[in-house]
């Protein structure tokens, strides 16, 4: 495995948030490499297609967290267990699709036996060690850097010293950062046919959520826009964000960075509720607050051709058997 190898990873690992949507009571999934995860209730599926055009899957039983530990079925508490178990199985299935592209490659160079089981090229150690440098780089990046600039910026204009002036210019900075690593993300060739496998799995999604047979021409007809994608909900932590440490009445550098890192999990966690509400009430006033991520996810899902479609629903009818072989029952809430 090279440098560029890990590099890729390190990348669809950073946009593991961008790309999946976390309800666990709903059909959802995420763009993986050269394919997508689907996941009902109590169920998921992952498919892959090879460069040789056969289909690889994987699907098994996904208990939900709120059943496993009912603390998680309370507000605010419950979007913290749906999106820990989400960004865990996201992990698990780019591992998934990451070894499968990795098998071929290594095939084709003479490296590994077809049909010889090795161990895999990501091992969970060295996922480990991926995630822990991509927390670090998203706490330098949407932490440290936007408020160190605007700490810079407050000592050079006084109008930015403010409560209220400090924390919006350290929100807009945070959200200038997220753009243009976006921007970057989407110009690179590889990211682009994820953010089109994104775009199938939204698709896909809509195409079951309206009741019509699943089919590839019944789910193009569809947009790549969802309010529940991860892409809605990091626009939304932002927003939110802002206005919580507006409130707060730490002073200091130190004191600020603690307190934006501490309060990640209530940021989430009150994030993930007008995500839900928005979803069930897109007519809302609080809906508004997710349409600069769906105007986003021009970005970050792009039209998918037939071939990727057909990979989505493969997925969804994966996991769909296995809920139904479960006595399970997906509800569109």
């Amino acid at each position: 495995m090279n440098f560029n190898e890990l590099c890729r990873m390190a990348a669809r690992i950073q946009l593991l948030p961008v790309l999946e949507s976390g309800e666990e009571t709903l059909i959802g999934g995420q763009a993986v490499m050269e394919g997508v995860m689907m996941r009902a209730p109590h169920s998921y599926s992952i498919a892959v297609r090879k460069p040789d055009g056969t289909v690889v899957t994987e699907t098994k039983p996904l208990a939900k967290v709120s059943e496993k530990y009912p603390l998680f079925k309370y507000p605010l508490l419950r979007g913290l267990g749906t999106l820990g178990q989400a960004m865990s199985l996201g992990i698990k299935s780019l591992q998934f699709s990451a070894n499968v592209a990795m098998e071929e490659e290594q095939a084709k160079q003479g490296k590994r036996e077809p049909g010889k089981k090795e161990k895999p090229a990501f091992s969970n150690a060295l996922m480990g060690i991926q995630l822990a440098v991509s927390l670090a780089f998203f706490i330098f990046a949407y932490k440290f850097v936007p408020l160190w600039l605007t700490t810079q910026i407050g000592g050079t204009f006084e109008q930015v010293k403010g409560q209220v002036a400090f924390n919006v210019t350290d929100g807009i900075i945070r959200i200038l950062i997220f753009l243009g690593f976006l921007f970057l993300m989407s110009r690179w060739k590889d990211i682009r046919r994820v953010f089109e496998y994104h775009g199938a799995e939204h698709r896909v999604v809509f195409n079951f959520e309206s009741g019509k047979p699943v089919t590839v021409d019944n789910a193009q007809q569809f947009v790549t826009w969802h309010p529940r994608c991860g892409t809605s909900f990091l626009i939304t932590v932002m927003i939110i964000s802002m206005a919580i440490y507006t409130v707060l009445p730490f002073e200091g550098f130190a004191a600020k960075f603690a307190s934006r890192i501490l309060l990640l999990p209530v940021i989430a966690g009150v994030s993930y509720e007008v995500i839900r509400f928005a979803a069930k009430r897109r007519g809302s006033l609080l809906s508004l607050l997710t349409s600069p991520g769906l105007w986003l996810q021009r970005i970050t899902t792009q039209p998918p051709s037939n071939d990727q479609t057909e990979i989505a629903i493969i997925a969804l009818d994966g996991a769909m058997s296995l809920e139904k072989s479960q006595g399970g029952q997906a509800v569109i809430a």
